[in-house]
């Protein structure tokens, strides 16, 4: 997968229907996230819905399953059943599961979560190390003690632990957790990200993404990579 060339990757997730995938890649979206197969939160769309969008999705718009999906076998059946490319792990997939998931499919985008819970930097740092030789990408994203989520969860987290893996890591880090309009721009000149993911932040009360909070998203967002591009040049 090419990464954005203004290094900005805008990734939404939670995507309902084709109506709405049309929307966010009019809006400038750049990354469509599919939650599927989750130990959690209940899915938004069914998974034949969703392999017909991730297949019409041309560059530089791609589909992104989302999975808590542990094996590798199961992820790379699961990937191929939808036609991904591109997979965004939230289970606690062990490195040597990772390791032979690169191995069978070298070609598949592999995004893992490093989450963020109270006081666990050093945990995150751990692992880092420990899946960067198999990821292509990390996510930073925010535990919900409450119902038990890696994600999705409409809260922030401590900003400065994303900023100290964003400083350590050899690979990309998206930003995730609690992102809105008002605040995607201070996340991303403060943590200086590869890329942000939003779910609930651009959502209107019936649950559907609100095409006004999006282009806002993506805008401050678009905006903020900018510049912190041209402060690193």
């Amino acid at each position: 997968m090419k990464e954005p060339e203004s290094g900005g990757l805008i990734q939404v997730a939670g995507i309902i229907d084709s109506a709405e995938a049309r929307m966010l890649v009019e809006s400038g979206v750049t990354h469509l996230g599919f939650p599927l197969r989750l130990t959690v939160h209940k899915e938004d769309i069914s998974e034949e819905e969703t392999g017909k969008i991730i297949r019409s999705l041309k560059p530089p718009h791609y589909g992104v399953v989302i999975t808590y999906l542990k094996k590798a076998e199961d992820i790379l059946n699961f990937c191929h059943q939808l036609g991904a490319r591109i997979v965004q792990l939230h289970g606690d997939v062990s490195p040597d599961e990772l390791a032979t998931l690169r191995k069978v499919d070298s070609g598949l985008y592999i995004i893992k979560s490093l989450i963020v819970k109270d006081n666990n930097l050093s945990e995150l740092e751990a692992q880092l190390s420990d899946y960067c030789p198999h990821a292509d990408a990390f996510i930073t994203d925010t535990y919900d003690p409450e119902t038990g989520a890696c994600g999705a969860t409409g809260k922030t987290h401590n900003w400065d632990i994303s900023r100290r893996l964003v400083s350590i890591s050899p690979k990309p880090v998206i930003l995730a957790g609690g992102l809105h309009p008002d605040n995607v721009r201070e996340a991303i000149q403060y943590v200086r990200p590869a890329g942000v993911d939003v779910h609930t932040g651009v959502e209107s009360s019936n649950g559907r993404k609100d095409t006004h909070l999006v282009r806002k998203f993506v805008a401050e967002a678009m905006d903020a990579f900018e510049k912190v591009n041209r402060s690193e040049k």
